[in-house]
């Protein structure tokens, strides 16, 4: 059995906050690995504010060396839109990996709007991880009126494996200030700069091992591409 924590997200870009809430939910949690799922698309965020899959999935492999966590598209092989889809999925597939959800307060707040989203709880475990400004919010979200009877203490994160579902953990981690949003609002074209972290040999899935696109020429792979 392997300890997995799912951090799902756009990484629009990736930043140093994704990389200290992994580390701190891998300390608390104990996990074995840590895999960042790069969605192809986000059903809740407008598809002119998203940089293209090459560039994201760049960003995240920078932000995620030294074995941070490893970077997938794995939801462009299964061909998921919905996060209840893919957990689905990828408990399907991965029988010897035990997997829990990580999630910061911002989306606990908005969780209600997640397609199916008791049924994620259902699935596996979700710990999340405290965001400034949304500490309030978050327990007074839509979502935490039925997952609250589910909460589990935080002393006792490192058990989760042992937790059935659902089962909801609200870990004490150090607060991060960091926001995709305002890296784009200061640097609206950051996916534009990036060419060079834009090697397609590169750009190597750290789950399946394939290469995000693997018969196109780099000309192809373009940050401008749509």
């Amino acid at each position: 059995m392997t300890r997995t924590g799912l951090l799902g997200g756009s990484f629009n870009p990736a930043h140093a906050g994704h990389r200290r809430t992994s580390l701190a939910a891998a300390r608390a949690l104990r996990l074995d690995e840590t895999w960042w799922l790069v969605s192809p698309g986000n059903p809740l965020k407008r598809d002119d504010s998203m940089a293209p899959l090459a560039a994201r999935f760049a960003s995240a492999q920078v932000k995620a060396k030294r074995g941070v966590a490893r970077v997938t598209a794995i939801e462009r092989e299964l061909g998921t839109v919905y996060t209840v889809d893919t957990i689905r999925a990828l408990v399907r597939r991965f029988p010897r990996r035990r997997f829990i959800w990580l999630m910061g307060e911002d989306n606990l707040a908005q969780f209600h709007r997640w397609r199916d989203w008791r049924k994620i709880a259902a699935l596996v475990p979700i710990a999340v991880v405290a965001r400034p400004g949304y500490h309030y919010r978050a327990r007074r979200a839509p979502a935490m009126g039925w997952l609250r009877r589910f909460v589990r203490p935080a002393a006792m994160a490192r058990h989760w494996t042992k937790w059935r579902s659902p089962s909801l953990v609200l870990l004490r981690t150090p607060l991060d200030p960091t926001a995709a949003t305002a890296i784009r609002a200061a640097d609206p074209d950051w996916h534009r700069s990036s060419g060079n972290s834009l090697n397609p040999e590169a750009l190597r899935d750290g789950v399946t091992r394939r290469l995000l696109y693997p018969r196109r020429p780099f000309a192809q792979i373009s940050t401008r591409s749509a």
